[in-house]
């Protein structure tokens, strides 16, 4: 995708007092987000599944993420537990690679 910039050249007579240049413009880097669904939400990056809380009875959130799973009583809790899983995982070399 390429956007146009206007720069300014003072040297070069012929040009005149704008000159319009095409700049290629940078990729903004995905940031994740939750999606709310029935009885649980959803932490996507993209189209890839990062994580997931469910609803399992009155004020019981079970989280998986990141091969880890859990059980909080808030859901506030469960997705911060997701959303550490989740940055643990980003960081943590695998073993045998």
């Amino acid at each position: 995708m390429y956007h146009y910039r206007s720069v300014k050249i003072e040297s070069d007579p012929n040009w005149g007092p704008e000159v319009h240049m095409a700049v290629k413009k940078k990729k903004a880097r995905q940031k994740p987000f939750w999606e709310r669904g029935y009885k649980g939400h959803a932490y996507w990056l993209g189209k890839q599944k990062l994580g997931k809380v469910t609803l399992v009875a009155h004020a019981q959130y079970d989280w998986d993420a990141a091969g880890k799973r859990g059980r909080s009583d808030t859901l506030e809790r469960a997705r911060a537990a997701v959303e550490f899983a989740v940055a643990m995982a980003d960081k943590q070399l695998s073993l045998f690679d």
